[in-house]
């Protein structure tokens, strides 16, 4: 088994990716040519992030460098974005059979009714893959840990997807959706407990900023591209370089800011198709049951208030990323991530633009801690990765951790990751919330099924 993973590792994600990914499509019944363009296009995503995050260190590691000198500072964990955290992901034994041991477990709970989601944003499997990943390496890799870890978060997040659904689909008007994304779904538990606290504040309901008026003000400057120019440029500020270089860092974090998200779209086309088709066999096989399909928070992160929020968090977290003390962090590739922290969060808020920028601090905050905290095992797995396949994706600049807020900065992720740290102690805590949360989301079903076999009598 060692060798026959150490094998499927050696070929790199970009190459062990499309032929996962044909192989799957076909087992559903996709013609040969459909599932290979697919599984192709999944491939040249993998490349097209290897060049993007190239650039991105081969650029930053020497300002940040003068930039932590010349300031006395301890931001020492370096920003790979979620493309290295999904390099990781994939490139190890525990992403080489994530998908279809994650599909497993999907329709052993469908069966025994402790979910209705039916997962089909398979491209995000990736961050049940990186937190197994993490484990795996943790843990001396052990895959068994990986897997368990992997395992742990694909039941809590698909359970979470059902507790929110109803939620979900009535604030964005979606009928048959979950959002089935760990990432999205750690910031459920934050969006209830802050926002009822919120309410308590008398008066505080009523305070609202338009945000459909603010997204039409900000303009040009809420474009991710132009963004990106100008934390390239305050960076080069900062580090005191001369004009020259200062406007060549501000064009190359806006081309960061600009290509990572076109070339996330390459994923979504490779997978759509398998997604259609996995689609179709489920309304075919629960005829008559009630299913959420799981779908990416991409579906909805075009909202007014999503950018308004992501776009006055932006200079406030690198603000605070500075003077937080015992934060090693500075998010900058991951900014490009930010719009993913608010899908699950307005369903809660009601859109309210306020209360969803002091949930989305606070969490963010949080998330800073998250990432300092895992960054030395995070760095391990990237280098084991980067020492077996070579992928630029996972390499760290020398002198620095990595890290990323695309899920290290997740709570799931998180406590996940502190419980396999803990060992057999940890992975007890970890198995009776996840099999209190199957019971919980058990009953509801059960109860809902009974309901509407009764009214329809």
């Amino acid at each position: 088994m060692e060798q026959v993973f150490g094998y499927i590792i050696a070929l790199g994600a970009s190459v062990m990716m499309p032929i996962i990914f044909t192989i799957i499509g076909m087992c559903i019944g996709m013609k040969f040519g459909k599932a290979l363009k697919s599984g192709l296009f999944v491939g040249v995503g993998f490349v097209g992030l290897g060049v993007v995050t190239a650039l991105l260190t081969t650029n930053f590691n020497s300002p940040l460098k003068a930039i932590s000198d010349l300031y006395h500072l301890q931001l020492n964990v370096f920003d790979m974005g979620w493309p290295a955290a999904a390099a990781v992901a994939y490139n190890t034994a525990v992403g080489a059979l994530i998908i279809p041991i994650c599909l497993g477990v999907n329709f052993l709970m469908l069966i025994t009714k402790t979910t209705r989601t039916v997962n089909i944003d398979l491209w995000n499997y990736w961050h049940f893959a990186f937190i197994g990943a993490v484990a795996y390496f943790v843990t001396g890799q052990n895959l068994a840990w990986g897997y368990f870890a992997a395992i742990i978060c694909y039941i809590i997040t698909l359970v979470c997807a059902d507790l929110t659904a109803e939620k979900f689909q009535k604030f964005y008007d979606l009928d048959g959706i979950s959002i089935p994304q760990p990432f999205c779904q750690s910031f459920t538990p934050f969006a209830i407990l802050i926002n009822k606290a919120l309410d308590k504040i008398p008066g505080f309901s009523k305070l609202e900023i338009d945000a459909e008026g603010m997204k039409k003000k900000f303009g040009v400057i809420g474009e991710p591209l132009v963004l990106g120019v100008i934390v390239g440029m305050l960076i080069g500020w900062a580090a005191q370089l001369d004009i020259k270089k200062v406007l060549f860092l501000g064009i190359t974090m806006g081309a960061v800011m600009e290509l990572i998200p076109r070339i996330t779209s390459l994923f979504i086309e490779g997978l759509k198709p398998i997604s259609e088709k996995t689609s179709e066999l489920v309304k075919a096989k629960f005829n008559g049951k009630k299913v959420h399909i799981g779908m990416s928070p991409a579906l909805v992160i075009g909202h007014p208030a999503t950018l308004v929020a992501s776009v006055i968090l932006i200079p406030v977290i690198l603000a605070l990323a500075v003077f937080l003390p015992g934060n090693q962090f500075l998010p900058l590739a991951s900014l490009a991530g930010m719009f993913y922290l608010f899908p699950m969060i307005l369903p809660f808020t009601k859109g309210n633009v306020l209360k969803t920028l002091i949930i989305g601090l606070i969490t963010l905050i949080l998330g800073l801690y998250f990432v300092t905290d895992m960054a030395p095992d995070f760095t391990l797995a990237a280098n084991q990765v980067y020492a077996e396949t070579h992928d630029p994706t996972a390499h760290i600049p020398e002198g620095f951790d990595g890290g990323s807020i695309d899920f290290a900065a997740s709570f799931f992720g998180w406590t996940i990751y502190r419980g396999v740290k803990l060992s057999y102690v940890g992975a007890a805590l970890l198995v009776l919330v996840a099999i209190t949360m199957m019971f919980i989301n058990r009953r509801i079903i059960v109860r809902s099924e009974k309901e509407a076999k009764e009214n329809a009598k």
